[in-house]
């Protein structure tokens, strides 16, 4: 049987060439901070993070705050690069190289899982996809955080455009540009996706760059899989 890719091969290289990701953002730290940080065992909660990169920051994070982590990229680099991250500080995580339209979990092991900016790099078909995948292998009442470009970020339509809102590259000097696909998301486009979920809230985050140049802008989305 043949399984569908949903992951972009030019990662690859990207991930050969540059150091991205070290850090958490802000807004995955406060999510799990918010949720987890008063387990009376950490080691409990199982936490994936869906589209680690070579930094493996949310990863990284998560196996230092000492929860039970996994982790999954379709770049072997990237999946190379996070594993001798965590090895170097003697921290543990399960990093996988897979495809997020196919997760290599069971069904409903997750406490919840972490989308920082992987799904706005899939055509809207794969990631609700992607979305069926997470939410199988979530836990009831586990949590998904998912953070996707919005439709009003600068570099929205500088590129061949793949499919409403999908730019297959985008040139200039913008931050968002490169030779990668990006889906930009309107807010109906938002609700559509996270129908699956209950208890979703949708917030925004937008900052300035290059004197204020340039505008990115990002959906923030807390959601929850219903309890039986």
């Amino acid at each position: 049987m043949t399984t569908r890719q949903s992951w972009d091969a030019e990662w690859e290289h990207i991930f050969r060439s540059r150091e991205w990701g070290q850090y958490p953002s802000e807004h995955v730290i406060r999510f799990v901070a918010r949720r987890f940080f008063g387990s009376p065992d950490r080691s409990q909660v199982r936490l994936l993070d869906l589209g680690c990169g070579a930094g493996g920051a949310s990863t990284w994070f998560f196996a230092r705050e000492g929860f039970n982590v996994s982790a999954i990229d379709g770049s072997e680099t990237a999946v190379v690069k996070a594993r001798g991250r965590l090895q170097a500080e003697k921290l543990v995580a399960d990093i996988r190289r897979a495809d997020a339209i196919q997760l290599p979990w069971d069904d409903g092991v997750f406490d919840a899982v972490v989308d920082n900016a992987c799904l706005c790099n899939n055509t809207f078909e794969n990631s609700r996809l992607i979305i069926e995948e997470v939410h199988r292998v979530l836990k009831a009442g586990g949590w998904l955080h998912s953070v996707n470009f919005t439709d009003r970020c600068s570099d929205y339509g500088r590129g061949p455009a793949v499919e409403p809102g999908g730019f297959a590259s985008r040139s200039g000097d913008g931050p968002l540009a490169g030779d990668y696909f990006t889906r930009f998301a309107g807010r109906a486009q938002v609700d559509d996706l996270y129908r699956p979920f209950a208890e979703v809230a949708v917030d925004t985050e937008s900052r300035t760059e290059q004197g204020g140049k340039h505008v990115v802008e990002s959906w923030v989305v807390t959601c929850r899989k219903a309890a039986p």
